[in-house]
């Protein structure tokens, strides 16, 4: 699989395969057979998947409400480690987000909850050093600016190697990266054929050297099935080629830049070796106009 870059000079440069796994859909509608579940994650690393991404605040709201917090870092750790894989993965967490009563998301970003959101996830994920941690989603309780702040602490604290902003806007992103330098690697927003309003924000992260890292990027758990009846000219390009509307979107996300790498979430084998296959398939010129 080719590969794009994550990291600088100061922080250092880890390859990773252009095709990442998004983890929340491991346990996002419930619990899953663990050996499909192991099954998923060899063949992701035999496809050359190298950058997993998780967040303490994933797991199965429905089943345990305000406790879903963590559940999901605490399996991908358990999955890793049965399989003795720590070494192949890249593995990103986020905090910022919490679970509540019900299943539902609120934010925090109040100082003392984002320090303990990258202790606790230090623990369940069973490392002195998290490879990259991320700011879940801006809190409107919260002034950006002070919440920036409190990300340079984490990055200078040795906690992590490298940190990440998550559904950030371009002024945000810049701001960021004023204050947080070289320790600033990627922004995770989302980005498919259905969502095509983070664009600006691609346009950013390759001015200034970040990874932009696409979640959602086949439409949603709810729209994915749906890709070819929602864009008839990805249904037509696929069918040309062979190939499923899937690999056709994620193809013509790796086209808009060099820093882009979607993350689709998978739980079975055979929809990452169908995500990562992308990877392989380069649209024409006038295959990307149709599409753009």
């Amino acid at each position: 699989m080719q590969t794009r870059t994550l990291g600088n000079d100061t922080v250092g440069r880890h390859e990773v395969g252009v095709i990442g796994l998004g983890l929340m859909t491991f346990d996002q509608t419930g619990d899953q057979p663990r050996e499909q579940l192991l099954d998923t994650i060899r063949t992701a690393l035999e496809c050359g998947v190298t950058l997993f991404d998780t967040a303490d605040a994933y797991g199965h709201g429905d089943s345990y409400g305000i406790d879903a917090q963590g559940r999901n870092e605490l399996l991908i750790a358990g999955l890793l480690d049965e399989l003795g894989v720590r070494d192949q993965v890249l593995l990103a967490t986020k905090g910022g987000h919490v679970r509540t009563e019900g299943g539902g998301w609120d934010t925090d970003s109040r100082p003392e909850h984002l320090h303990r959101s990258v202790d606790a996830s230090l623990r369940r994920l069973g490392v002195e050093q998290i490879a990259l941690w991320q700011h879940h989603r801006p809190d409107p309780k919260i002034p950006y600016d002070d919440t920036i702040g409190t990300i340079k602490e984490i990055a200078d604290s040795g906690k992590v190697a490298m940190v990440g902003l998550s559904n950030a806007d371009p002024g945000q992103i810049r701001s960021a990266h004023d204050v947080l330098g070289s320790a600033l690697v990627s922004v995770q927003n989302q980005f498919s054929p259905r969502f095509r309003s983070s664009l600006p924000e691609i346009e950013v992260c390759a001015e200034l050297g970040l990874a932009f890292l696409a979640w959602s990027p086949l439409g949603g758990l709810d729209n994915a099935k749906g890709l070819a009846e929602q864009h008839p000219a990805v249904a037509e390009i696929a069918a040309a080629r062979g190939v499923s509307p899937q690999q056709v979107a994620l193809a013509w996300e790796i086209a808009q830049s060099p820093c882009v790498i979607p993350i689709p979430g998978a739980k079975r084998p055979t929809s990452i070796r169908d995500s990562a296959a992308a990877a392989d398939l380069v649209l024409t010129a006038e295959e990307l106009a149709r599409l753009n």
